[in-house]
């Protein structure tokens, strides 16, 4: 069994946001403000449901989902785009796959030395984050 990715995570660092946000369409203007914001990922699982929450001064992002079971997913204040999204196990990443506008889009989480890795794709670009457990919430 994977590790738990439960817990509240803090952004500590960030490669290629800006060419991931590109990629997505986001305007240069909304991109200029997501590159100075760090966020904070909430993950909670409640039997086989997993609900995401990420934090940032500027929005809150929120999905849950459960993992093998397709969903359709509106990414709302991200690039505002239908999706359907899978999540499957890929031996101890959790990786989604979401199908819609935009070609090879998906994301996948990752536990490695105490440190939560997402990687996120879209159309040839990915972003890469690492974010440390907070251990005061």
């Amino acid at each position: 069994m994977p590790a738990s990715l439960c817990g509240t995570w803090d952004m500590v660092s960030s490669v290629n946001l800006e060419g991931y946000m590109a990629a997505l369409g986001i305007s240069p203007y909304l991109r200029k403000i997501a590159l100075r914001l760090k966020q904070r990922k909430v993950i909670e699982q409640q039997g086989d449901v997993f609900m995401v929450k990420t934090h940032s001064t500027f929005r809150t992002y929120t999905f849950s989902f459960k993992v093998g079971q397709g969903f359709e997913e509106f990414t709302q204040g991200i690039d505002n785009r239908h999706v359907k999204s899978l999540v499957t196990w890929q031996g101890n990443k959790i990786v989604c796959d979401q199908t819609g506008e935009k070609k090879n889009r998906g994301w996948a989480h990752w536990i490695e030395e105490d440190k939560l890795h997402l990687e996120l794709y879209c159309e040839g670009q990915v972003c890469k984050q690492i974010f440390k457990k907070n251990v005061n919430e």
